[in-house]
């Protein structure tokens, strides 16, 4: 039997109005014995309804969503709102106050944690709350995401290829609402211990982004993700409204060539552009040794056509990171 959780929350989720107010994790340390890391969150209520799960910060240096979720969280009122919205701008508190990918206190990756444990790290016990407490509540699930420090993005919309193809069709029907310049249809290189996968696992519409990168985040960025959360809201009937639709171009990265890993290190040129079309065979980028001249780059090159969507963001790359990411229309 599982222990209860240390987090205690200092809102009420089945009251009505709007409240702001903290998820208190006990976490004792050199200079505060009896301290805790306070996680915000907003729970806006009105009636009977669906509710909807928005988060971000699940990774500390990705910022569109802890913009958009601020700014929504001081914006949508109780009256405009059908059912429940529960929003959490920042998941991995310490990591977001840190400007980190992962948490401070114990290097835990809150994205790959999951179910977490409730008499774990700071981290685990984190996923462990919204594994069995808030995930529970939510029939839709955003969960917005960028590139961070390491990566930047095409902005889209992703929804996971899933064994239930109801379920997968309800995710996708979720990530057009949303709207983004691209949506993508998702294959995961590790989907074990995500957040999505455990939203997912529980039968929940989820919907992630990726919608930039470089350890910040645009105006136009911010835009997409401003206006992509209320298309969802309103497609799953908790705010009224039409969707804002506009183009966008439909992709699937359906296997591990997709994925582009360096096995060297050194300066990356890159040969393609984001959003530019490369064919198989075609080079992507050249990494140079950056400890002597005269030495010949290391080429790589597609194993697909397709559109870049991602690639490595700082100049310089080690062993094992992922350089570029190729998607494949599907228009």
């Amino acid at each position: 039997m599982l222990r209860p959780s240390p987090i205690r929350p200092s809102v009420d989720y089945n009251q009505d109005g709007v409240q702001h107010g903290f998820l208190r994790l006990p976490y004792s340390r050199d200079d505060s014995a009896w301290g805790a890391v306070m996680i915000p969150i907003t729970v806006i209520r009105n009636g009977e309804g669906p509710t909807a799960l928005l988060t971000g910060g699940n990774h500390g240096d990705e910022y569109e969503g802890p913009i958009a979720l601020l700014k929504l969280a001081n914006d949508l009122k109780p009256a405009k709102v059908s059912g429940r919205v529960i929003i959490v701008p920042a998941m991995n508190y310490p990591a977001f106050r840190a400007a980190r990918r992962t948490s401070p206190i114990d290097a835990g990756n809150l994205n790959r944690i999951f179910p977490g444990r409730p008499d774990g790290s700071v981290t685990e016990k984190i996923a462990d709350y919204f594994q069995r407490f808030l995930l529970p509540l939510a029939d839709i699930v955003l969960d917005f995401h960028a590139g961070g420090r390491t990566l930047d993005f095409l902005p889209f919309a992703a929804a996971h290829e899933l064994p239930d193809k109801e379920q997968e069709s309800r995710c996708v029907a979720a990530m057009e609402a949303f709207n983004a310049p691209y949506s993508m249809k998702l294959l995961e290189l590790d989907a074990v211990g995500m957040y999505d996968t455990a939203a997912e696992e529980l039968g929940k519409i989820f919907v992630s982004t990726e919608l930039g990168g470089g350890g910040s985040a645009s105006a136009r960025s911010v835009r997409i993700a401003d206006r992509g959360v209320r298309n969802v809201l309103i497609h799953a009937g908790i705010l009224e409204g039409e969707i804002d639709l506009e183009p966008t171009v439909r992709l699937a990265m359906p296997d591990d060539d997709c994925y582009i890993i360096s096995t060297s290190e050194g300066v990356i040129e890159m040969c393609r552009d984001l959003g530019e079309e490369v064919e198989a065979d075609q080079p992507v980028a050249r990494i140079y040794p950056a400890d002597r001249t005269g030495a010949e780059p290391v080429v790589y090159r597609a194993r697909m056509g397709g559109l870049l969507v991602a690639r490595h963001f700082p100049g310089m790359i080690k062993t094992g990171d992922c350089l570029a990411v190729i998607a494949v229309r599907q228009d």
